[in-house]
């Protein structure tokens, strides 16, 4: 889906975020990326926002629920949009994410059902991360070749 300013600003203002520059375009970037980004690449992709601002960002849109942050194991944090339509409602697009360890990237698997995590009286679930690792088809593959 292309995500058009007007679109950004409902939905940044359906969180509860105040609709910037910024905010937008990092938000339209994450919409628009395939996979889940790292600070760094989304850098790379912004040339006009600097580091610390595109932080800032993320920082914010943590706190409101509109992304998610996948430790993949990579020594990189990394982010993708959430697509829950309110920043107060329980995330309800939780899928499976899978990091090749050959090619290092991180793919959503969103046909993979995910279990349910039930914890003892007294434990508070913050966050959940389903992470599988191994080789992605495309490395898989090269290596079955032999490259």
């Amino acid at each position: 889906m292309k995500y058009n300013s007007t679109l950004c600003e409902a939905l940044l203002e359906s969180h509860e975020i105040k609709p910037t520059a910024n905010r937008i375009l990092v938000l339209r970037t994450l919409a628009e990326a395939r996979q889940p980004l790292s600070l760094s690449e989304l850098e790379c992709e912004m040339l006009s926002v600097d580091r610390s601002s595109v932080f800032r960002v993320l920082t914010l849109f943590r706190e409101h629920h509109l992304v998610h942050v996948l430790e993949d194991g990579s020594d990189s944090v990394r982010y993708e949009l959430c697509h829950s339509t309110d920043g107060h409602e329980h995330d309800d697009d939780q899928h499976v994410h899978f990091y090749c360890e050959q090619c290092q990237q991180t793919f959503c698997i969103t046909d993979v059902p995910i279990p349910t995590v039930s914890l003892p009286d007294g434990y508070v679930l913050e966050s959940v991360n389903y992470m599988a690792k191994g080789l992605c088809p495309r490395c898989a593959l090269r290596k079955e070749k032999g490259r």
